[in-house]
């Protein structure tokens, strides 16, 4: 589905260089923590995220804006027990700090992909990680927002909200 997504996104109104950039940069972020994650969705709609922890972190350059990555608590346990070669079997200050350190992963290979374009970023403030559900992050007109939604492959996960993972951009052009 990834091919078919960033082959056609001009297609289907999005934008060809934030989606490429948005979907390798989690791609690659997730295989430095040893997971593999299926895109399945895609929105330019901001959506209440449905996860149990969120990475947000501020990006600045020819762009700026913020990127969040949403996650259920299975999917942080898995991919930052991935990231550190260790088993964690429910949220610490040390899956915490690993959340923003693969929010800041993900954001890296972002940039990477988006840099010599017009939403290019060169800066990146400190991850922050919020914890908990029922709240809702609001974007302001004017900013450039695209989501793409992964699912894990978690054998022992039967609902599928303990498979999600969620990336968004929120950018405007300065």
């Amino acid at each position: 589905m990834t091919e078919k997504l960033l082959s056609s996104g001009s297609v289907l109104g999005f934008e060809p260089v934030l989606l490429k950039g948005l979907i390798e940069g989690v791609n690659s972020g997730l295989s430095m923590c040893g997971v593999e994650a299926k895109c399945v969705g895609i929105s330019r709609i901001p959506l209440r995220d449905a996860g149990d922890v969120t990475g947000l972190i501020g990006v600045h350059g020819a762009a700026s804006g913020f990127i969040a990555v949403n996650m259920a608590e299975r999917v942080a346990l898995k991919s930052v027990g991935g990231l550190l070669q260790d088993t964690f079997d429910r949220l610490t200050p040390q899956v915490l700090d690993g959340v923003g350190e693969i929010t800041n992963i993900i954001s890296g290979g972002i940039k990477k992909g988006l840099a010599g374009s017009s939403w290019g970023f060169s800066h990146v403030t400190v991850p922050s990680v919020i914890v908990g559900r029922q709240y809702e992050i609001t974007y302001i007109r004017g900013l450039e927002y695209l989501c793409a939604l992964f699912e894990y492959d978690l054998p022992d996960s039967i609902l599928l909200r303990d498979r999600i993972l969620t990336t968004s951009v929120s950018l405007i052009r300065v």
